[in-house]
């Protein structure tokens, strides 16, 4: 397919996209339906997918004619284990996505219908190694909710135009190999939720251009990486932009992450779906990352990338075992209970590899505040972790408007220095938000990696001077700004006010000579 059928296709898709979901959300708040819309659109995939998986398979046996959305429940049985071990998951013909479509009109009990096949796709996977991947995906699907409607026949009726509207989306195939354009009209309809949400759906989501900066920034230099790590998973973006950076099969042990949200974490597996990353390559969980976090038998990491909350509250100094994890214990105090950013920061650096590299978005407060704060920065500066600190533009992120910046994390660096970037201008303005577009995000990514004093724009500063300047690593500390106030020549400006002076005189005497002749006539 050549870029401008794509983009064409993409526009056509996102287009439809904005449609439905105008057209469907009635009296449901648009944060709350994009769980039935990207549930829908999961239901939808995994049909797909699964059916051209077996297809695939039976076709190149030497079934050429096979169809498995044709084929009885009870023929369909044979293949059931087998395919799980592969896929993860098992849809017996007549409860795939199509079939239930086509009948759906007609299906008086359509809710119920959907809730048996969202039960049973679960259930497939119940003693497996996908248990865990599938078990309450379709939890915030809830086909019995009034949202939808008061009564079972409204219920079922904007059911129907939810499966219609699903079905008719332009998705092309996966014999076509678009199958990237499920993941994204995910990543369309998370940013579209994002933006009319304001704080409640955009703390989930990292814009995508900010989430492939980070993802390059840490992959400087390599073409595969062991595995990928995000503390702060959120609906799973950012992770994945590592996909699209080095490709699925160059992340060679998969994709990992943790995420609080319970909403927000089956948000998250949907999204590994979406994007045709199986089963076996992710292992996200859902909990708590500062207090008990889920992958202690999987760290090192040698790709890190993470938005974490801005300044919440955490236990901090207030559980006496904190001190002593492993995670905190180096920097021999915690980060305030108040202001839990920096204890991401010391997790993620804890599990980073030692060939590895982080890249964290913090807001601005952490590279200057005093007490805790900066006893951690001098941690971190003393013990040359620190490779970058990259000011980014304001107004990028949904829910907020403040300028933040990018923490770059090294366990193994050339020098004992931290590169500073102002890249507050780097930006284009789109809609009502500032976006990094490619010219930005290269002349960023560039600067990063001649890592070389540029003036106004970047300075490489050795470790001794940030100790000497109280640890406060604030990129404007360092970073001069650009005078872009006009120069003036006080001489020539003299030289101009003194002639317009002389014309004003010489105007002044004419205008008196006039008068004096009228004066004269009269």
């Amino acid at each position: 397919m050549s870029p401008s059928t794509k983009e064409g296709q993409r526009a056509e898709l996102h287009k439809t996209i904005w449609r439905i979901a105008n057209d469907l959300r009635g009296s449901v708040d648009g944060w709350d339906f994009k769980s039935y819309v990207l549930g829908m659109l999961f239901y939808r995939f995994i049909s797909e997918n699964l059916a051209a998986y077996i297809n695939r398979s039976e076709r190149e046996a030497g079934e050429s004619a096979f169809d498995y959305a044709r084929l009885d429940d009870s023929d369909a049985e044979f293949g059931r284990q087998t395919t799980v071990e592969e896929k993860g998951f098992y849809i017996l013909p007549s409860e795939l996505f199509q079939n239930v479509r086509r009948r759906a009109s007609q299906d008086e009990n359509l809710n119920e219908t959907l809730a048996r096949v969202f039960k049973n796709v679960e259930g497939s996977a119940v003693g497996t190694d996908a248990e865990d991947d599938l078990k309450g995906l379709f939890d915030d699907l809830d086909v019995n909710s009034s949202k939808l409607g008061n009564t079972v026949a409204k219920r079922n009726e904007k059911l129907v135009k939810l499966l219609d509207a699903i079905g008719d989306l332009p998705l092309g195939n996966f014999e076509d190999n678009s199958i990237d354009l499920f993941g994204d009209a995910y990543e369309y309809l998370m940013q579209m939720y994002a933006s009319s949400a304001g704080k409640s759906g955009g703390e989930y989501y990292t814009p995508q251009e900010v989430s492939e900066l980070l993802a390059r920034i840490t992959v400087v230099g390599k073409t595969e990486v062991n595995k990928v790590y995000d503390p702060a998973v959120g609906s799973g973006s950012l992770l994945l932009k590592f996909a699209k950076v080095l490709g699925k099969e160059n992340v060679r042990q998969g994709f990992y992450g943790q995420e609080i949200n319970l909403n927000t974490y089956n948000l998250a597996r949907i999204n590994m779906f979406l994007h045709d990353v199986n089963y076996e390559k992710f292992n996200l969980a859902h909990g708590d990352t500062l207090a008990e976090p889920a992958h202690w038998d999987d760290e090192p990491f040698e790709a890190i990338v993470s938005n974490p909350p801005y300044s919440i509250k955490w236990e901090g100094d207030a559980n006496p075992f904190l001190i002593n994890d492993p995670r905190f214990a180096p920097a021999g105090v915690l980060a305030p209970k108040s202001k839990a950013d920096l204890a991401f920061t010391m997790h993620i650096l804890s599990w980073l590899a030692v060939n590895g590299t982080a890249a964290i978005v913090e807001f601005p407060g952490v590279l200057y505040r005093g007490g805790a704060e900066q006893k951690i920065r001098k941690y971190l500066i003393d013990n040359n972790y620190v490779d970058a600190v990259i000011q980014l533009p304001p107004d990028l992120f949904f829910g907020t408007t403040i300028a933040t910046c990018i923490i770059v994390l090294k366990k193994s660096k050339n020098d004992n220095a931290v590169l500073f970037i102002d890249a507050s201008a780097e930006f284009t303005r789109v809609g009502n938000k500032n976006k990094l577009v490619d010219g930005n995000q290269k002349h960023i990514l560039d600067t990063f990696t001649a890592r070389e004093s540029v003036d106004h724009v970047a300075r490489l500063v050795v470790n001794d001077d940030i100790a000497a300047n109280d640890y406060n690593i604030a990129v404007r500390s360092y970073v001069e700004q650009e005078d872009t106030r006009e120069v003036i020549d006080i001489t020539e400006l003299n030289a101009e006010i003194a002639r317009i002076v002389a014309r004003q005189q010489e105007l002044r005497a004419s205008i008196d000579e006039i008068i004096a002749d009228l004066e004269s006539a009269k």
